[in-house]
């Protein structure tokens, strides 16, 4: 089984997999990408792919349309996107990714989860270079398409690796190319059931079951706050 399948598994394992938790986090990236272009998805290919993945959450229509209304509302919220990096305990690497309308108080508050567990925040770009930023696409397998058949058609757009199993094929692609991979499904027919960017590190590290549990406790204070959107570590 190969690293596709592993992130896949990883994946669907996310802590902040319960509704009370990721719908908000869904809403507010939704939020930001209608802001960041127009409130329509079949013009703004940001705000077509956030919609794909809460609906791959199951999300409810009700609540895409009100995240949708609220970005085009005079009085909603200025998100911006600030990441942060640190070291968390037993040395883990960790790099955060937030939407907030309050940097003051996210920077607080991740330097204080980072520090009641033993670990810390470091300067911006620091651990840019142990992660991989991907784009990766999850769909059905086509009927119409031999596996060697869609690779050949995907490559021009930018795909990197494609590995299928039980029908359900994974799709990588430099961060970069997220917008030709995008468009090139849509020209072939394909639907996806999510497109999203990732950090993927370049080189995992094996950590004990005592370890992870310290690791553990940090990366749930960090899932739990309202504006983080996606916490990635060097753990194997």
């Amino acid at each position: 089984m190969g690293r596709a399948f592993e992130y896949r598994k990883a994946a669907k394992m996310k802590r902040w997999g319960n509704m009370s938790r990721v719908f908000p986090k869904l809403a507010r990236a939704i939020e930001v990408a209608a802001k960041a272009g127009v409130p329509d998805p079949d013009t703004n290919s940001a705000l077509r792919t956030a919609i794909l993945n809460a609906k791959a959450e199951n999300m409810p229509k009700a609540n895409i349309d009100a995240a949708i209304k609220r970005a085009s509302g005079k009085d909603s919220a200025n998100f911006s996107e600030v990441n942060f990096e640190g070291k968390g305990p037993h040395g883990v690497l960790i790099f955060v990714e937030t939407a907030t309308d309050n940097n003051t108080r996210t920077v607080a508050n991740i330097k204080m989860y980072f520090n009641k567990t033993q670990g810390q925040v470091v300067p911006t770009g620091s651990l840019e270079f142990f992660f991989d930023r991907k784009a990766i696409f999850e769909f059905p397998k086509p009927a119409n398409y031999e596996l060697e058949e869609l690779e050949m058609e995907l490559i021009d757009a930018g795909l990197e690796e494609l590995e299928e199993e039980d029908g359900l094929c994974l799709a990588y692609a430099n961060y970069t190319d997220f917008g030709n991979m995008n468009q090139k499904f849509e020209e072939l027919g394909i639907p996806l059931t999510k497109a999203e960017l990732k950090r993927i590190p370049n080189n995992p590290q094996e950590f004990t079951e005592a370890q992870q549990e310290d690791i553990g406790k940090l990366i749930e204070k960090l899932e739990d706050d309202d504006d983080v959107q996606a916490v990635y570590t060097n753990i194997a």
